[in-house]
């Protein structure tokens, strides 16, 4: 995502709206859009004790684009914690982009909210989309180093995109008033080449695709569904998965994934219901369980299943599966520094990123948008983010309720390149906040004063880091998963999602995840054929 966090305004009026808001939102029924023909629903006696081909949990960035490719051939339920996306403006228009932000709850909201142990505000998507429902919509592919570096199929990778975009992302048809003051500043700052529109991760200044259409509608992950077979689709809603089901052949010394626990969203902890993956008579064609559950989702997971480091699960009373280090381990974010341009609130329209800027080798990306802070005040801001940070730090669980948070904390900029990065972007962010172009924009001139001390700098940078909500790791590949996401030492379970990489694969990571779904899915299916002939 692309929301520098910034603190609200409360006012009386304000807040009243937001819980009327709030409470229309959450009552809204799972309608379906367009001549959507695939299964969805929200009772849980529908899928008890069935068995599909495949189950993923967690119906996101990567989830739903993974669910689709694999049901042209196979069964599929794809289990989601939060709600549907479709019929909520706080998702699908994009002038309440940002609103979701500062609409959390404990347990309905679309997005969940949660602190790290660095101090930092951050949230989660906890609705069908994942966080394609409430993010910047900034479309953007990787760097072709990361795909390099991820040993991937460079031409499927290429059609995987291409997939995608013909179904959920755009050009742009006309750039607002605020993201053009924003292209100009940033190549009046020198943040060069000028690339136009390109999909592609590119030195310089360009305008990237969006999943806002040309009406302001908001296309998520969820839409990708509609390409998959709607005959061998299912998708549960508001319900958590608890726990995976595991299966040991003492003859084999093997054990395996069988099918997983789960519970209603807003119900019972022990209320469990049980779902599982259908037998196969070839044991190297089954099906898998596949979390794609997110960076905080799916270590978490793994961890309440009885997989990660044996002291933790020792600690709740966790039955161990397998003691593996790395669950939860190589957790990063990317540290953030955003500066606001315009001298106090206004009431302008909010205006999500469509400019990025991309410099320092790579090192720097700056994006402007512009963010509310209530139902009638917005600020303009301007922010940047440190691509490649060295600094990691870890996640553990809270306790045993999946629907709840985890702990997890990212040190930000503790190591000293990632410090030097943040001192770096700040001199940047405050040359662009002082060009004649956002001068202009703002219909006056502003000073920004910046203090040439290193040492106040990174006092700066340490006390206003915060997150682009791209943060990614804990089950990282060769540490807890293989080159095919599968996680070493069990059969039939992957992970597939941000929790994999080890860094975020360039301006934002949603393009890559969505097309991880879908490359990731068809070599599923291509292994599945060759091993049925």
């Amino acid at each position: 995502m692309e929301l520098p966090q910034i603190k609200h305004v409360h006012k009386p009026l304000s807040a009243l709206f937001f819980f009327l808001l709030a409470n229309l939102c959450s009552s809204f029924p799972p309608e379906p859009q367009g001549n959507r023909q695939w299964h969805m629903t929200s009772d849980v006696n529908e899928v008890a004790g069935k068995s599909y081909d495949y189950i993923v949990v967690g119906g996101g960035t990567c989830g739903c684009p993974l669910a689709a490719t694999l049901s042209e051939k196979f069964s599929v339920l794809l289990i989601e914690r939060g709600g549907s996306p479709y019929g909520n403006p706080l998702v699908i228009d994009k002038r309440h982009y940002g609103l979701p932000l500062l609409l959390t709850d404990k347990h309905k909201s679309v997005a969940q909210s949660f602190t790290s142990q660095d101090g930092v505000g951050n949230v989660r998507g906890r609705v069908l989309g994942g966080s394609s429902a409430i993010n910047g919509g900034l479309y953007s592919r990787a760097s072709e180093e990361f795909v390099n570096k991820a040993g991937w199929d460079k031409k499927l990778v290429k059609e995987a995109y291409e997939w995608v975009e013909s179904k959920v992302v755009f050009p742009p048809f006309f750039l607002t008033p605020w993201q053009s003051v924003a292209e100009f500043s940033l190549l009046e700052t020198g943040i060069l080449p000028y690339n136009g529109f390109s999909l592609e991760h590119v030195k310089g200044t360009k305008i990237s695709g969006s999943i806002f259409d040309e009406f302001g509608k908001r296309h998520t992950a969820a839409d990708i569904l509609e390409a998959g077979n709607p005959k061998n689709l299912t998708v549960l809603l508001n319900a958590t998965v608890k726990s995976i089901i595991f299966h040991h052949n003492g003859d084999k010394n093997e054990t395996k994934a069988k099918g997983i626990r789960f519970i209603q969203s807003n119900g019972s902890l022990h209320e469990t219901h049980e779902v599982y993956i259908r037998e196969s008579k070839n044991s190297s064609s089954g099906g898998d369980v596949i979390l794609s559950a997110g960076a905080m989702g799916s270590p978490q997971l793994l961890l309440l299943s009885g997989i990660g480091p044996k002291e933790q699960l020792k600690r709740f009373n966790i039955p161990l599966v397998l003691d593996m280090k790395g669950v939860g381990q190589g957790m990063q974010d990317n540290p953030c520094i955003a500066i606001l341009v315009d001298s106090k609130p206004q009431n302008r329209v909010p205006d999500p990123p469509q400019i990025a800027g991309i410099t320092d080798d790579f090192k720097i990306i700056v994006e402007a948008s512009i963010l509310p802070l209530s139902i009638n005040e917005s600020r303009v801001n301007i922010a940047a983010k440190v691509a490649m940070p060295f600094s990691k730090g870890a996640l553990e669980l809270n306790n045993t309720d999946p629907r709840l948070n985890p702990a997890v904390k990212f040190n930000y900029l503790a190591n000293e390149n990632d410090m030097e990065e943040c001192v770096k972007m700040t001199k940047l962010l405050y040359r662009i906040a002082r060009s004649k172009s956002i001068a202009f924009f703002l219909g006056e001139s502003r000073e920004n004063k910046l203090t040439s001390s290193e040492v106040d700098l990174r006092k700066f940078c340490k006390k206003n880091v915060r997150t682009i909500y791209h943060y990614h790791g804990g089950c990282r590949v060769g540490s807890v998963v293989d080159k095919h996401y599968k996680v070493y030492g069990v059969k039939g379970l992957r992970v597939l999602d941000g929790s994999t990489f080890s860094e975020s694969p360039g301006t934002n990571p949603m393009a890559t995840l969505l097309m991880l779904g879908r490359y990731q899915g068809i070599k599923i299916l291509r292994e599945k054929e060759q091993n049925t002939r």
